[in-house]
């Protein structure tokens, strides 16, 4: 998407959410949101207008960029405003200044925030109630909870969406208020993923996963950093991915190394890596053929998701066979999971591509 549209800050607020001050806040979630940010009304053209007195979901920005013509209120006082043409921009931004209501006879569609914020986050892969509320002191509490709330994919593991969530939710807090970046917390996770690996290669197999718990709480904390500050990257974005491509199969083998004769052991991995390929071609083809996730499509897809053999869920088949006292039933239990899981969603894809053979529309139960 072109910088077409201009995106102006307007008020004064030193309430700071994260850290960030308001006009700091706002000015990267427009550039994220592909918006071209402005110090002051531009000579024409398009402009999206914000009233810094009010913190919202960065879901909104997006969805007021895409609606010209659109305001978003609350309190009948304008929060998001999409002018088509910047020449109605003086009007507006001195009902703002004021506090008073939106301006009439400026042509715009009005929604109001308090009664319709249910918003699709196609990204983030959820529909969600999108908060937009007045920014006060003490209102920050629950403006930074429910920011981080808001950064979560709704479709996700058992792991990362219940157990270390309040855990991870101070850490992000604790980060950005530090000035930690994304990327610093990256970075400090490949070197406790690292370790994971030797610790199971040396069969210290419950420190391994001690070790490897903290990495993957981290592994949610700079994604969640990097949402919640507007500090994501293109970089941080490879760095993070990159590792939680490549590490699982490199675990798997450290784990099995002292359990395993080699044959044996290559055919395990043979399983792991091949039934991991095929899930991400299945996940891809199905991009491709319908424009969205494989995991987003019903809801049963958005609840295997939970439970899908990816390190998180198979973390929980390795901790359990250390609870039984054996370790190597572990890898075996990831390997049947894998494979059982690349049937389900090749037995998807196909049942799509079927569904829209018989002329049946292929769209998202979250849409």
């Amino acid at each position: 998407m072109d910088r077409n549209v201009a995106f102006l800050a307007v008020g004064h607020n030193e309430t700071r959410i994260f850290g960030l001050s308001p006009a700091e806040r706002t000015r990267r979630f427009a550039s994220k949101t592909q918006l071209a940010p402005v110090d002051r009304v531009p000579a024409g053209g398009p402009l999206v207008v914000a009233d810094l007195g009010f913190a919202w979901d960065p879901a909104w920005l997006a969805h007021v960029r895409d609606r010209p013509g659109l305001a978003v209120t609350h309190g009948g006082r304008p929060a998001l405003v999409h002018l088509p043409d910047a020449a109605a921009a003086p009007a507006l931004i001195a009902a703002i200044e004021a506090g008073a209501a939106l301006p009439a006879g400026l042509g715009l569609i009005e929604q109001q925030a308090e009664t319709d914020a249910s918003l699709y986050n196609a990204t983030l892969r959820k529909r969600e109630e999108a908060y937009l509320v007045p920014l006060d002191r003490a209102a920050v509490p629950m403006i930074e909870r429910a920011s981080y709330d808001a950064s979560y994919k709704g479709v996700t593991d058992l792991l990362t969406l219940y157990l270390w969530r309040g855990a991870a939710f101070h850490l992000t807090r604790w980060a950005a208020y530090a000035r930690i970046t994304p990327n610093m917390v990256t970075l400090v996770g490949i070197v406790l993923c690292v370790w994971a690996f030797f610790l199971f290669w040396e069969n210290h197999f419950a420190a391994g996963l001690l070790v490897g718990l903290v990495f993957m709480v981290l592994d949610t904390v700079d994604g969640k950093l990097a949402r919640c500050t507007g500090t994501s990257s293109e970089w941080g974005n490879i760095l993070d991915h990159g590792v939680d491509l490549v590490h699982p199969p490199f675990w798997y083998w450290a784990w099995g190394v002292g359990l395993f004769p080699t044959p044996e052991l290559w055919t395990i991995m043979a399983v792991l890596i091949l039934g991991y390929v095929v899930q991400r071609a299945i996940e891809g083809a199905f991009i491709a053929g319908f424009h969205m996730h494989i995991h987003v499509w019903e809801r049963a897809d958005s609840r295997f998701r939970l439970v899908t053999a990816r390190r998180n869920p198979n973390f929980i088949l390795l901790a359990a066979s250390l609870v039984v006292g054996r370790p190597d039933w572990g890898l075996l239990w990831v390997a049947w999971w894998t494979a059982l899981s690349c049937l389900f969603h090749l037995v998807r894809l196909g049942q799509a591509f079927a569904q829209r053979a018989r002329g049946k529309a292929i769209v998202s139960w979250l849409a």
